[in-house]
């Protein structure tokens, strides 16, 4: 059996910097459950196009919400040539039955537990609607070929994944519908594994916490050292407050970590469940954090109710005398399956269900403090501002330990700021001009 595996673009016509482009795993993962008797083809859209009239018997499509729209056309094109089609990923696990009206059968969830089930029924004629298992079995080790994704990235990174789940339960966050609120973990030693048999010496870990269980991640750094990597991860803040584990993720390798800071708003901080309880501590944590040689990469997020037209510059000015290494800056996005999402639903404040525009870069909502547009201008001005060449060699000097990553890592996200400006011009005429927003 011949099966396509597809990890749709969110637009034709636009190309994520190859710089930032994010590693994907999940496919791979598959092509590892997938008996050797079965020949298996990975397509990611964002390096190469879909040929449609590839020969094969099943094409699995894995999507967020933003390439949601394209993964259906994709699915409704290959339906059209008789195709079965299957759809799995966030989207259609929070929407299933959406997800069901451009596709034979649907993946809830993860993977693992259901996919060579679902070939096995595929094979015998008898392929059912849904799949899910809520918590399969992580202890078994699935190969990967690394080979072909290490061929489709800058740097030779290696994307590698030690725990799914999340303790936290933010409003505007799906992680815990898609793993659950518990975090489960893949055996180090499956870890070290995947890491030696790729072959390559950077990774990033794609957990959403890679510290979130404490006595794992100091197990796993442990394991690392003698490796003699390089990796970047995410982490909690305030996870980082403890030396020793922090200690641990350096001497591991660790050389960036993508911290959710969401806010430096002092109001918005008292509400959030996983900060620090004011910007003093926050510095306090971050000048730690730096002083190991990790670079710090911030994700910011503007829309939040409590924010005013003060919090761009306010937010830039902040983690610019923090020296923070790089950061993204993204609007707050109401993901279907959210509480955001339902609340904003309620209280008729959403502008679009075009899930397109659900990229956490696009307004696709009323915020309470200020215009649709202006939150949309007031994010790329943030942005051009933090990128802008006197802000990076006022950061540069902070970041000292690690210059070239430093340049290199910020050289990737001004060609992306540029980018973004191109794209307003488009999006004002589509989507803002559309709404007559003021």
């Amino acid at each position: 059996m011949k099966i396509l595996l597809i990890s749709p673009v969110v637009s034709k016509t636009k190309r994520t910097v190859k710089e930032l482009m994010m590693p994907q795993l999940a496919l791979y993962i598959l092509e590892g459950l997938t008996p050797d008797s079965h020949a298996v083809r990975i397509i990611e859209e964002e390096v190469q196009a879909i040929d449609f009239e590839e020969h094969c018997d099943l094409v699995g499509i894995s999507c967020m919400t933003a390439n949601a729209p394209r993964a259906y056309e994709v699915a409704e094109e290959f339906r059209k040539l008789g195709k079965t089609v299957v759809l799995g990923g966030v989207h259609p696990t929070i929407l299933p039955d959406e997800a069901l009206l451009h596709a034979d059968s649907v993946v809830i969830g993860e993977g693992e537990g259901v996919w060579e089930k679902l070939l096995e029924d595929f094979a015998a004629g008898k392929l059912n609607k849904r799949y899910h298992d809520p918590t399969p079995d992580l202890s078994r080790y699935v190969k990967k070929d690394f080979t072909k994704i290490i061929k489709k990235r800058l740097f030779s990174i290696v994307p590698i994944m030690t725990s799914r789940g999340c303790p936290y339960n933010c409003d505007f966050c799906c992680v815990t519908d898609l793993f659950g609120k518990t975090i489960r973990h893949i055996p180090v030693e499956n870890v070290v594994k995947d890491i030696q048999n790729s072959g390559s010496r950077n990774f990033m870990f794609l957990d959403d916490n890679v510290i979130g269980h404490p006595k794992y991640a100091k197990e796993l750094f442990r394991a690392l050292i003698p490796l003699k990597i390089k990796w970047v991860g995410q982490a909690s803040i305030s996870f980082l407050k403890e030396t020793e584990l922090l200690q641990l993720a350096a001497d591991s390798g660790c050389k960036i970590l993508f911290i959710g800071l969401e806010s430096v708003s002092e109001v918005h901080l008292k509400t959030m469940k996983k900060s620090m309880k004011d910007n003093e501590e926050l510095k306090q944590t971050i000048k730690k954090i730096k002083k190991m040689g990790i670079l710090i990469h911030a994700s910011m997020i503007f829309g939040f109710d409590s924010d005013t037209k003060k919090v761009f510059r306010e937010t830039v000015k902040f983690l610019i005398k923090a020296k923070i290494s790089t950061v993204s800056f993204n609007i707050l996005t109401p993901y279907p399956g959210t509480k955001t999402h339902e609340t904003l639903k309620k209280a008729g404040r959403l502008l679009t269900d075009n899930w397109k525009y659900y990229d956490h870069n696009t307004v696709v909502f009323n915020p309470l403090n200020m215009t649709p547009l202006e939150l949309q201008i007031g994010k790329i001005m943030a942005r051009t501002k933090f990128y802008r060449k006197l802000s990076f060699l006022m950061r540069l000097l902070g970041n000292l330990n690690n210059p070239v990553l430093f340049a290199a890592t910020n050289y990737g996200h001004m060609k992306q700021t540029q980018v973004e400006r191109r794209r307003f011009a488009n999006l004002k005429s589509e989507l803002f001009d559309h709404y007559q927003f003021q």
